[in-house]
């Protein structure tokens, strides 16, 4: 198949709860590809596969929804749904990169599974966060099934909607289903085909991308004049990024001068390539997940260096004093405890996401509604950006609210 992806599903919940086996059965994709990652078995960093969602004429509903490319009878369906899929790491040191991949989202699994009482920490940490990026399009998945009576399943699934009900996902549907065994996988298929609407997008401003990954794709040994630029992956904003287009990537490059001055540097390049997976394309729009190839030294993109920057066409200036009107939660939902979380201080060191960018700054001036804040390094702002506010918490950074980029 060569259908370019037109939404990006983000794949979130706890750690261990099945979201990466999940991803595998809609895809067939094993996205946790690092040797840190198998060693470990859990995801550390994004992961991304494509998938589709195809209609078997003929079949009785659900099981005229595969995810393959051929009907149990043998003939192709028709495609109704192309998507990226964006598969969080659940573990809760890892929040930060959970919510820079947030940032791409347009549609939302979360996966909570049958076998531990629910809401786990994470669980109720990443649904907060899709609540923070607004993002209104849900579906659970209580994973897992196969391994509990059905007395457990059905207990289980009480405590699920239980919790759903204190939170704005209230009608989110909740589908059983084992992901190991692919048990329920045509129903949710289902309900992502019928469910999950493509968000209006603008093609016609100068192209935004976010940056949530870059590779040297080189491998050891390759000869010189076989050398190939440095990848970059995420998402377009706005806008149509082309092969052989002029771009910018800012805030860019670290510089650090003799006398110790640290300034950053925007790169300038040219885009050489264009792929969704596997599929290689002239243009990159908004909708699913993409790896930009550009003329880029690949040691400057190399070991997800230029995470958090933006490329695109008239890219705005990075800053590092911003101001954000910003809302506190009444308790840490990360942790297991759930700690009061205390008012903000000035000169205290704190964390912001801002769309796929980690900024970490010192509070210059802070009121109940309002902190002034001096960032590290330099980010750049699209507007009122929706911001996640990450701080330490009893020697852990916990996410303890959120807030938007004032005037």
């Amino acid at each position: 198949m060569s259908i370019i992806p037109s939404m990006s599903v983000g794949v979130v919940g706890h750690v261990d709860h099945g979201k990466t086996t999940l991803v595998q059965a809609l895809t067939g994709i094993w996205t946790a590809r690092y040797s840190e990652e198998l060693k470990r078995s859990m995801t550390i960093k994004l992961g991304y596969a494509e998938g589709y969602i195809g209609f078997c004429e003929g079949l009785e509903i659900p099981e005229a929804y595969v995810v393959a490319d051929v009907c149990p009878k043998g003939s192709k369906p028709k495609i109704v749904k192309a998507l990226s899929y964006v598969d969080a790491p659940g573990h809760e040191v890892l929040m930060a990169t959970m919510l820079s991949g947030a940032a791409l989202m347009d549609a939302a699994i979360l996966v909570i599974a049958s076998n531990e009482p629910c809401p786990q920490p994470q669980t109720r940490e990443h649904l907060k966060s899709l609540e923070i990026i607004g993002l209104d399009q849900l579906i659970v998945v209580q994973n897992k099934i196969d391994i509990v009576t059905l007395e457990q399943a059905k207990e289980n699934y009480k405590q699920i909607i239980d919790f759903l009900s204190t939170t704005r996902y209230s009608k989110a549907p909740v589908i059983p289903v084992s992901a190991l065994h692919k048990v329920n996988i045509d129903v949710l298929a289902m309900a992502m085909a019928k469910m999950f609407k493509e968000p209006e997008r603008d093609y016609s401003r100068p192209a935004i991308m976010l940056i949530a990954r870059s590779f040297d794709v080189n491998l050891p040994g390759t000869r010189p004049e076989k050398l190939v630029g440095g990848v970059v992956g995420g998402g377009v904003l706005k806008g149509v990024l082309k092969i052989n287009d002029e771009v910018e990537i800012k805030p860019g490059i670290r510089i650090e001068s003799k006398g110790g001055r640290i300034r950053y540097e925007t790169l300038t390049t040219k885009i050489s390539s264009i792929r969704y997976g596997n599929i290689n394309s002239s243009e990159a729009r908004p909708g699913g997940l993409v790896a930009i190839g550009t003329t880029l030294d690949p040691s400057l993109t190399k070991g997800d260096a230029l995470i958090g920057n933006i490329l695109g066409h008239n890219v705005p200036d990075p800053v590092t004093d911003i101001r954000i009107e910003y809302n506190l939660f009444e308790r840490v939902l990360g942790s297991k405890n759930q700690e009061v979380v205390e008012p903000l201080r000035v000169r205290e060191p704190i964390f912001l996401i801002i769309k796929t960018a980690w900024a970490r700054g010192l509070l210059t001036r802070v009121t109940r509604d309002e902190f002034e804040i001096k960032l590290e390094k330099p980010v750049v702002i699209l507007g009122k950006d929706k911001v996640a506010i990450i701080r330490q918490v009893k020697g852990r950074w916990r996410l303890v609210g959120w807030g938007q980029v004032a005037d």
